[in-house]
């Protein structure tokens, strides 16, 4: 994907730069794979706000994603490659030898006409979904399940890629995208390839406008509030609020909010990189 850079043609345009939504082949989503969106705006049942700098936006309809690929053995053709707004992935429109639709994460260089599958039979090749027992050592992938048959959690947003390094046993050991190295079941399936629309992150909206699109409204700085609002805020003239923490009083600077005693911990070799 590439991006485009816009002629200075209003103060907007002057810093923006978006996608260039070339590869999109479909403008209208799959009607039997989506259903409307309620928007919450950072609400809980009780209407109290428990999520800040949430509300408005535009619109969406949420798409159905199959993370879990469990169509084995059947072929399917990539009909499309479609935008979604609620994610930063593209999505492509899979067309099912006995006559199932489905959407997954469209990777780097799956085309329209493409034959993808699923299952330990399938080659190790881009779009095709394979157990990690059945994955060449070094191969690239994403859409990583933690759990047998739970659907794929890991390496889904754009760009995003792991590598599996090696195999001890009944585990594989994998490279995750923030530098994390850790165990993960055999029997897991992942996905060949990295996530497409890699160009995400070089994305610059311009104004605060397309912010409020996305349905994000403006964030205050806690030193500008009041005691009673924030634990940074009051102070005489311009403080600095003492050391950065949350709404909540909870430092935002190197603090260590991981469980101790988290069950996972085990399955981790090589924490990831400190910033």
């Amino acid at each position: 994907m590439a991006i485009r850079k816009l002629k200075p043609t209003s103060p907007g345009q002057r810093h923006k730069i978006i996608g260039s939504f070339e590869n999109i082949t479909a403008i209208e989503p799959e009607k039997s794979l989506i259903v409307g969106k309620i928007q919450r705006g950072g609400r809980n049942n009780r209407g109290k706000m428990t999520v800040p700098n949430v509300g408005g936006g535009h619109k969406r309809r949420y798409r159905f994603i199959d993370f879990k690929r469990t169509k084995d053995g059947i072929p399917a053709v990539v009909k499309s490659i479609e935008y979604d707004p609620n994610r930063s992935a593209r999505i492509a429109l899979l067309f099912y030898a006995d006559g199932e639709k489905a959407y997954i994460l469209a990777p780097n260089g799956l085309n329209v006409g493409t034959t993808v599958m699923s299952g330990a039979d399938a080659a190790p090749e881009v779009g095709n979904s394979l157990p990690l027992a059945n994955i060449p050592i070094g191969t690239v992938i994403h859409n990583i399940e933690l759990r047998p048959g739970q659907g794929a959690k890991m390496a889904r947003s754009a760009g995003t890629f792991a590598q599996l390094v090696s195999r001890e046993g009944k585990y594989a050991i994998i490279k995750m995208p923030s530098g994390e190295v850790r165990k993960i079941l055999t029997s897991c399936k992942a996905t060949i390839g990295s996530v497409g629309n890699s160009d995400h992150a070089l994305i610059q909206s311009g104004k605060a406008g397309r912010s409020r699109w996305l349905g994000r409204r403006p964030r205050v700085r806690g030193v500008s509030k009041n005691p009673v609002d924030h634990p940074m805020g009051g102070g005489e003239g311009r403080a600095s609020g003492g050391h950065p923490r949350s709404k909540t009083g909870l430092y935002s600077k190197g603090l260590r909010t991981r469980a101790p005693k988290k069950h996972s911990s085990k399955y981790i070799i090589e924490r990831r990189k400190k910033k």
